[in-house]
């Protein structure tokens, strides 16, 4: 089985090592050096997020992959996510189709409707179109990625008429993820447009995804017009962090997890993330923590079990010390994925 390893990050906002708030603009440097550390020791992709809040130093993660692209050389270059919904797919396009002119063929997009919503007051959007702004968009995008002049009329923007977008992606169009969250109505959607199916696995066993896999495959074959046509790749993110030793990992994981997934929860309405939560998702959840070999083992299993050809791992989990998150990202590219081959290859 050909599986392609990522790593995602949202640019947390982290500490140093005496405990006080890194500023943003270093936050956003140190991804740069994470992403360029990535490419060194082997990682497929690296996925940046897109947030607009003081927790997160990204927002706008075209720009940073721009400055990853004039330092890398192999590694793909994608988002997790862009929220297409408060943006403007031609503009988007745009801004990737430059990224893939400096570094061609390795620009890709993960398109999502966005579990935070602090964009759309920011950008003038009202919640009360979020369906109607992603379904439009989304369909706005599918008539770019067509080669020739699009024409295309909706209710969230001004029509095209023969519209011509440039620069052209050295593949004619853009690769494109649609990131899901585990709702049957994504599911199809992505399908309808034929593409590659993202979902993000953050909590629970990943096995309960199985039938959204068997739904995307499915509604791939009843709605294409090629019967024969190949299945269109999924993928899995999910949060997890690499250390030397299982315990390590989880001694340095849990404090900055805890303090992410509280704060969010303050805003939605969790209880607090305990000790024994933590450690149930790492036994039989979707938190894949520990040592390379029990993180290899884990990722293995998910992708045998839910047929998957992409996992991305969001390495960072909180305000972890960037030295912190370079060592992961180290032990990922050099142990973890060769690890993960090998176990997928017996």
């Amino acid at each position: 089985m050909t599986v392609h390893l990522g790593l995602d990050t949202f640019g947390d906002v982290t500490v140093d090592d005496d405990g006080r708030p890194v500023p943003h603009a270093q936050v956003v440097r140190d991804v740069v050096e994470q992403a360029v550390l990535a490419d060194q020791v082997g990682v497929d992709a690296i996925g940046i997020g897109e947030h607009h809040r003081d927790d997160y130093a990204v927002s706008a993660p075209d720009v940073v992959l721009a400055a990853v692209a004039a330092r890398t050389e192999r590694i793909l270059l994608g988002t997790a996510v862009t929220v297409l919904s408060s943006d403007d797919p031609v503009r988007v396009y745009e801004r990737f189709a430059t990224i893939d002119a400096l570094a061609p063929g390795r620009a890709e997009v993960t398109l999502g409707r966005g579990s935070f919503t602090e964009s759309f007051p920011l950008f003038g959007f009202e919640l009360g179109d979020y369906e109607r702004l992603f379904s439009e968009k989304l369909d706005l995008w599918a008539a770019l990625q067509a080669d020739g002049p699009v024409s295309w009329r909706g209710s969230v923007r001004g029509p095209l008429e023969e519209a011509e977008v440039f620069p052209r992606p050295t593949a004619g169009h853009i690769p494109t993820w649609v990131g899901v969250g585990g709702s049957p109505e994504s599911v199809v959607r992505a399908a309808h447009y034929r593409f590659p199916m993202m979902l993000a696995i953050i909590g629970g066993e990943p096995e309960r995804f199985g039938p959204y896999v068997d739904l995307y495959h499915r509604a791939l074959r009843e709605l294409g017009d090629d019967a024969d046509a190949p299945l269109l790749p999924v993928g899995v993110h999910s949060p997890g962090f690499v250390a030397d030793t299982d315990e390590e990992a989880r001694e340095l994981l849990f404090p900055h997890f805890k303090a992410n997934r509280d704060r969010i929860g303050r805003e939605r309405g969790w209880g607090p993330a305990t000790r024994e939560q933590f450690d149930a998702e790492i036994e039989v959840g979707s938190l894949y923590v520990g040592s390379p070999e029990t993180v290899a083992a884990k990722i293995a299993r998910t992708v045998r079990g839910l047929g998957v050809q992409r996992f991305d791992l969001k390495y960072s989990n909180g305000p972890m010390p960037h030295g912190r998150l370079m060592r992961a990202i180290e032990l990922y590219g050099t142990q973890v994925a060769p690890r993960v081959r090998e176990l997928l290859a017996d």
